[in-house]
């Protein structure tokens, strides 16, 4: 083993065991304070919000307008994680450029940013996907990416059930139905709305929207594109029979 795939894998087994640890106390005050201030955003923030991702949902799972890039084969896990990270930086700095206009833009241009920020999380996912040599046409593929999306966007409680399939994506996939509108895109868009409401919030507010549009969005994409890292090397390690999903030392969750 090289010194950067025991690199790898110690990053790997760090982040399997951060997606089943059980929520903690803290966690569960941050849901309900998140809870409480979604009760404060304006309705028609959350009917934009809303529809926001059920079209982008839809679009991600019956569109062709992502599919930019065909898969990359014949590289190394080294070769494939430079490519990738090159574009989580470059997504990421054009969120935050994209949310520090939004944001100093006023109330109507944040409302703008949430499709907006959707739409480069999404093109993130996809251009990953290729890199690690996934053929995204095949829609079992876009139902990867989401549960990768919710995997880094969503409580702990749902992310310990998104983990499990992520984890076992072989066995998991050849029981997906044959009807992809039987993804459950309603918990999908709730999840990821409680995440991010409390932080997008503050985008809101006048003389400081500009600067929280820039930080929020960098950290979003770089938590997603971070997640979507660690989520497919544990695929290609599972399909190279080199680990199994479950670190060592861990035992399963019941």
């Amino acid at each position: 083993m090289t010194p950067y795939e025991a690199t790898v894998f110690t990053e790997l087994n760090r982040w399997q065991r951060a997606m089943q640890q059980p929520p903690s106390g803290l966690g569960r005050i941050s849901t309900r304070l998140q809870r409480g201030m979604n009760r404060l955003i304006p309705q028609r923030v959350h009917d934009v919000v809303t529809a926001a991702i059920k079209q982008m949902t839809r679009a991600v799972l019956f569109g062709a307008e992502f599919l930019t890039r065909n898969p990359t084969e014949g590289l190394s896990m080294t070769e494939r994680d430079a490519l990738v990270a090159r574009q989580i930086d470059f997504y990421r700095k054009a969120s935050a450029a994209e949310g520090g206009v939004a944001g100093a833009g006023g109330f109507m241009l944040a409302l703008v940013d949430f499709p907006l920020l959707l739409t480069l999380k999404m093109k993130l996912l996809f251009e990953i996907a290729a890199l690690y040599g996934y053929r995204t046409a095949d829609y079992r593929e876009r139902i990867f990416m989401l549960y990768v999306f919710q995997l880094a966007f969503s409580s702990q409680d749902r992310r310990q059930d998104v983990y499990r399939h992520v984890a076992n994506w072989t066995a998991h996939s050849q029981q997906l139905p044959g009807d992809i509108n039987a993804f459950d895109w309603q918990t999908f868009q709730q999840e990821y709305r409680d995440y991010i409401d409390l932080a997008k919030l503050a985008q809101l507010i006048p003389g400081i929207g500009a600067a929280v549009g820039v930080v929020v969005n960098y950290r979003l994409v770089t938590q997603l594109g971070r997640t979507a890292m660690n989520a497919y090397r544990m695929r290609l390690l599972n399909e190279q029979r080199l680990i199994d999903g479950q670190p060592k030392g861990l035992k399963p969750q019941s």
